[in-house]
């Protein structure tokens, strides 16, 4: 009934005639940085998105334009491509080429991508719609009228298509990015019934898209800096004709800025949950300036699931919280349409930083790609927590997760500035009729994080099992086993030193890699593998004093 409905307004919407104007309406600019070097290798014929690099080049007379059609590349990275993510770098870049780029990438979409079926989907659209009309004066103000006609009159057409499908029916920041564009139309064509619309829409879409406390539905930092980002142009657009905006917009704001600050390690970039790189401190203090953020990073995200343990030089965020919701993809276009599209398995996963030193994270993520990649950085290996068999806590699938940690139990006691997190998720019972409990406790002085972890069966028998505790490094730090003493020597790029060591497991030093940034770098992980029987690991993570100390 939804769909037919659906299909309705989308007709009755085409039925009435629309004015194409010469520009839009009002000015736009985009506030956000691109990169330069990303453009530069846009230039050169690579569209670099979410971790994913493919060609994107428009058609010549010896060959056809690549990266708008499904065998061109991942769905995800074409659905960049397609949303014109690309206009952003090529403003940054500056140069005669980068416009010169942006025309013939925009011509070639016109001429051969705009039919495709992932072109048309609302939130991609509605990224396309943001981004003309951001970069309006770059792109096409000094282009020949026919260019600037044409792009018009597809603002027209998306603008008009979005607005029949609200509101969105994807549960992650795409219906997002759909009513901003809506905005954005509206406010470019002047079209005050579309405004109307979008601006009724909003406060359900924001109690839907953001929780309590502030933190966003997908649970992944990367997409809340995103998601706020979109908040913030939402605001200014209202504020730009004079509207009024919802009464509950400047409160979420406010709550997802202090929810990102929660988020910053002291390096001023981005911890690596669900699908998050480290994204640029420089970015994210400009987020936070147009947020007007004030107040400091909260202790917890509880509703979002997310803790924050925090003593003296010393920063531990830890997962605390079950995978947010999924949905089947869209069947038209094979987009993912739940809240968990970039969920990790990486329950009880948590990230340890020393000063501006990251010292254990998690693997980092290539969320645009395909294959083995995207799963492997999915995978609960791939983070600092317990594997039991060699087995994911949550199942990995295209869209989203599968089977997934669905009881998700917290305890936290904080007495004399000291830390201690008592903490239990289900993940594993399906399978194995197994929980995972885990407890960390960070002394007040910051230089003892101890931890336990524990697999508990029914019968208490846990010998057919095999089961690990990994901490994944940040590849700036030195690790080296020490012989006979059950730990392994941990240098920070400061000179500090620290020392893991347990008790009840195996401990040995492996190859990892991380993918927090642009490109892979290798790294180390320290990998405590239990004893057989042994149903808890013990172990602490604690400072070498230095000399004289």
């Amino acid at each position: 009934m939804a769909d037919l409905w659906r299909s309705a307004r989308r007709w009755l919407t085409q039925l009435r005639p629309l004015r194409v104007p010469e520009a839009p309406a009002r000015a736009f600019k985009d506030l956000w940085p691109g990169d330069a070097a990303r453009g530069q290798r846009l230039v050169g014929g690579v569209l670099e998105a979410g971790g994913a690099a493919y060609p994107l080049l428009p058609a010549t007379a010896e060959a056809p334009s690549q990266g708008w059609g499904p065998a061109d590349g991942p769905l995800l990275w074409r659905a960049a491509a397609h949303g014109f993510c690309w206009l952003r770098d090529l403003r940054a870049l500056g140069t005669d080429e980068a416009v010169v780029t942006a025309r013939d990438l925009a011509h070639d979409w016109l001429a051969h991508g705009a039919a495709e079926e992932l072109a048309q989907a609302p939130e991609v659209a509605g990224a396309r719609i943001s981004a003309l009309l951001g970069h309006w004066d770059f792109l096409a103000a000094t282009a020949d009228d026919a260019f600037r006609r044409a792009l018009m009159a597809r603002i027209v057409q998306d603008g008009r298509a979005i607005l029949s499908a609200l509101p969105a029916e994807a549960a992650h920041r795409g219906a997002l990015v759909t009513l901003k564009a809506a905005i954005a139309a509206a406010v470019a064509l002047e079209e005050p019934g579309w405004l109307q619309r979008a601006l009724r829409l909003l406060p359900g879409e924001l109690e839907r898209q953001f929780y309590p406390d502030g933190g966003h539905v997908e649970r992944s930092p990367s997409q809340h800096l995103a998601a706020l980002q979109d908040l913030i142009e939402i605001r200014n657009l209202i504020h730009g004709v004079g509207a009024q905006p919802p009464a509950s917009l400047p409160l979420v704001i406010e709550r997802a800025c202090q929810a990102l600050r929660f988020w910053r390690h002291p390096d001023g970039s981005l911890a690596l949950f669900n699908g998050s790189r480290e994204e640029s401190g420089t970015l994210v203090d400009l987020v936070l300036h147009h947020g007007q953020a004030r107040g400091r990073a909260p202790m917890l995200l509880q509703d979002t699931g997310f803790h924050r343990l925090q003593a003296s030089r010393t920063l531990v965020l830890v997962d605390c919280g079950a995978p947010p919701p999924g949905a089947p993809p869209d069947p038209a276009t094979g987009l993912p349409r739940g809240a968990d599209r970039f969920a990790h398995a990486g329950t009880l996963s948590f990230e340890m930083s020393v000063g501006r030193d990251r010292v254990v994270v998690n693997c980092g993520a290539v969320p645009f790609t395909d294959g083995a990649w995207r799963d492997a950085l999915r995978s609960t290996a791939a983070h600092s927590t317990l594997v039991l068999a060699d087995t994911s806590s949550a199942e990995l699938r295209p869209e989203g997760l599968g089977r997934r940690p669905e009881h998700v139990e917290v305890s936290r006691i904080e007495q004399d500035h000291a830390h201690f997190l008592e903490l239990t998720h289900d993940g594993y019972r399906r399978q194995f009729h197994a929980l995972h409990r885990r407890k960390l406790y960070l002394a007040e002085n910051g230089d003892d994080l101890r931890g336990e972890d524990a697999v508990e069966l029914p019968g208490g028998e846990v010998e057919s099992l095999a089961w690990v505790v990994r901490f994944h490094l940040h590849p700036h730090v030195l690790a080296m086993v020490q012989e006979g003493e059950q730990g392994v020597l941990i240098r920070l790029p400061s000179g500090q030193g620290w020392r893991l060591r347990a008790r009840g497991a195996r401990v040995s030093l492996e190859e990892s890699v991380y993918w927090g940034g642009g490109e892979m770098r290798r790294s180390q992980q320290v990998v405590l593998a239990a004893e057989p029987g042994v149903a808890s690991v013990v172990w602490a993570i604690s400072r070498v004093p230095a000399q004289g100390e």
